[in-house]
């Protein structure tokens, strides 16, 4: 079944994030290569592309996992958490219709 995690960046934690960025990559590239990932991606803290040193406000993952907890356990593990970016996570069951 498919999850989406969200994550939700704490304050002033850009450098943080950017300190931890290639190993959040690496968990989502094998996501992807077992093609498990649907999507995935930051969310910009202002209305731009890039945010610059407005950071962001936290990010966006959808995969496949076996269950909620297999799921939960994946994103406890996340880079950002350990590093301390993210201020809470979220993970809930999503049904994907469209496309």
């Amino acid at each position: 079944m498919w999850y989406v995690i969200e994550g939700y960046d704490g304050e002033q934690v850009l450098e943080a994030r950017m300190g931890a960025r290639a190993a959040h990559l690496a968990r989502l590239q094998a996501l992807l290569a077992q093609g498990r990932l649907l999507l995935a991606g930051p969310c910009p803290a202002i209305d731009a592309e890039d945010p610059g040193a407005a950071g962001f406000s936290g990010s966006v993952v959808i995969a496949e996992f076996t269950d909620l907890q297999a799921a939960r356990e994946w994103a406890d593990a996340d880079p950002y958490v350990a590093a301390g970016v993210y201020a809470r996570v979220e993970v809930r069951p999503f049904r994907k219709v469209l496309p």
